[in-house]
């Protein structure tokens, strides 16, 4: 199991589809209620989650966003964002839509989110701070980005090793919420 461990800390991937059960389940620590405090979504504005799996987030955050607020998934997986849009199609939630891609770099346009957030899915990108880079990018320039983080994850990222990168890729922190079994932690875009 170690060894496991330590090989996919040094290959990091996205979590294959057939696995998904993995990011289904309930996430302790990192709840939903604790990422909404944090992340502050108001109605009418246009949030991107990177990683959204199947949904865990994605269908309470398009909900926080209601009646005129887009949440915008996007992630390597085809697959995953089929399932995520099924399921909201199935809840009667209309204002998601999704875009497939890699993180290290994205189709979007300068300041075009109000925030962005990604849990459990900074680790298993291999170039973070690439990663970062373009979230600060294409977050607007009073926008925030919030990364969730769960020990015992494979990818896990501490919060010392999180906030150096995200301070090189132009984004200051604010804020903490939580502590060393799981967190969510948010930036600013550094001026």
């Amino acid at each position: 199991m170690a060894a496991a461990a330590l090989w996919w800390r040094k290959n990091p991937s996205a979590c294959p589809y057939g696995q998904r059960f993995w990011v289904q389940a309930p996430h302790p620590f990192i709840t939903r209620a604790r990422l909404r405090r944090v992340l502050a979504p108001a109605p009418g504005e246009r949030i991107l989650e990177i990683g959204p799996g199947t949904g865990y987030y994605s269908l309470p955050a398009a909900q926080w966003l209601a009646p005129n607020g887009t949440l915008e998934l996007f992630d390597l997986q085809p697959k995953m964002l089929d399932h995520t849009l099924a399921r909201a199609r199935q809840a009667g939630i209309e204002n998601m839509h999704s875009t497939v891609g890699d993180a290290q770099q994205m189709p979007f346009a300068d300041e075009t989110f109000d925030a962005a957030y990604l849990t459990v899915v900074l680790g298993e990108i291999p170039d973070q701070l690439a990663a970062l880079r373009e979230l600060r990018r294409v977050l607007k320039p009073h926008g925030r980005l919030v990364v969730g983080e769960l020990l015992g994850d494979p990818h896990w990222v501490s919060p010392k090793a999180l906030r150096a990168h995200a301070q090189s890729a132009g984004l200051h922190f604010e804020r903490q919420l939580g502590g060393p079994l799981g967190y969510f932690a948010r930036f600013g875009v550094s001026s």
